[in-house]
């Protein structure tokens, strides 16, 4: 294993659309990882916590009956709010001392969500405000690689629809607006060439790729990212 003093943490984030399998990819890169590694998976938003009551708000409809009823820049709040406390908290300790964190979901999220919101002139801006606020201004430390699972928007949701044994009534409120997950999947994409994101497939466009084909691409991704 690693020898990891003095050496500060290093944070790994997997990211895509709701159904894209996020939590089944970053559970198999944390168990590849652990035979290398001191390991930690941290999954956001911390639902358990009390700072991710607005989010709870948020994505049950309490501020209005889609994603728009909120803007940008409010609604990246809330989740960068939850980040924060889960980080003084949780994890920040195990950050100082060398622990490699594959994050499902993180500051990128909002990168992904938000901007679908915006008209796309603006995406640049929002991008760079969201940086400077969550890494410089509150201090979240920078991951030292993204991967995007790029699930087209169709497939993501029959897979969520099979989750929830069809019943749509258990999706939020960002999981039942189609046409806003197809503008997210747009600026995902923006993001993630603007950013220097990895984009992994996840499907053919009619059929998704086995967990397991996924999986390897995202191991030889991930290695790559903690060599250099």
């Amino acid at each position: 294993m690693e020898n990891n003093q003095n050496k500060k943490g290093r944070i790994i984030v997997i990211e895509g659309l709701d159904g894209s399998g996020k939590g089944t990819q970053s559970k198999i890169l944390l168990e590849k990882l652990a035979e290398k590694y001191k390991v930690r998976k941290i999954s956001f938003p911390d639902y358990e916590s009390p700072a991710s009551y607005p989010v709870r708000m948020y994505l049950g409809g309490e501020f209005g009956n889609d994603a728009s009823c909120v803007n940008s820049y409010a609604a990246a709040s809330f989740y960068a709010v939850d980040r924060v406390a889960s980080f003084l908290k949780d994890w920040k300790q195990d950050y100082e001392n060398g622990t490699v964190f594959v994050l499902d979901r993180y500051v990128t999220s909002n990168m992904i969500y938000m901007p679908a919101k915006l008209p796309k002139c603006e995406w640049n801006s929002f991008l760079s405000w969201l940086a400077d606020f969550e890494y410089d201004k509150l201090g979240l430390p920078k991951p030292i690689g993204v991967i995007y699972l790029d699930m087209p928007t169709d497939i993501s949701q029959k897979l969520m629809t099979g989750r929830y044994n069809s019943d749509e009534s258990k999706k939020d409120l960002h999981e039942k607006d189609v046409t806003f997950l197809n503008a997210c999947r747009e600026s995902a994409l923006y993001a993630a060439e603007n950013q220097g994101w990895t984009v992994i497939p996840c499907s053919d466009g009619v059929e998704p790729f086995t967990i397991e084909e996924i999986a390897e691409k995202v191991y030889e991704t991930a290695c790559d990212f903690l060599q250099d």
